[in-house]
């Protein structure tokens, strides 16, 4: 059975293009456009990562995070903030509860070591 990973995006662009490579890599990807979508889908799904952007409409990503963290069925799945500002929110985002914070540009450069610390035996093998 493949990981589910919630992919918290609000430009659909940048939400298509990170979409289609975790399911290029076999991960199971759960769409929100904003944190409050990403909280109910948190708890309706259970996914076993979280990739939060963190400037969104609605509820922004240090919101959101602090909601799936006080929520008990949610409170312990990892959640990797991924920004396009670097530092602004970095020390809100760690506070709120993620347990990484990147630039996008960071994450991209190191996507697939990234994924592995927090989802090490998910992607599946090519002898399946």
């Amino acid at each position: 059975m493949s990981k589910k990973i919630l992919l918290v995006e609000d430009t659909i662009d940048i939400r298509s293009a990170l979409r289609l490579l975790l399911e290029m890599r076999g991960y199971t990807v759960i769409e929100a456009g904003d944190g409050l979508e990403a909280l109910e889908l948190a708890v309706k799904h259970l996914p076993d990562l979280i990739l939060m952007d963190l400037a969104m409409p609605v509820h922004d990503g240090v919101a959101a995070t602090r909601a799936i963290r006080a929520e008990k069925s949610t409170s312990l799945i990892p959640i990797i903030a991924v920004s396009s500002h670097e530092g602004s929110m970095k020390t809100s985002a760690i506070i709120a509860g993620c347990n990484e914070v990147m630039t996008k540009s960071a994450f991209m450069a190191a996507f697939d070591s990234t994924l592995a610390k927090y989802l090490p035996l998910s992607v599946p093998s090519d002898n399946s």
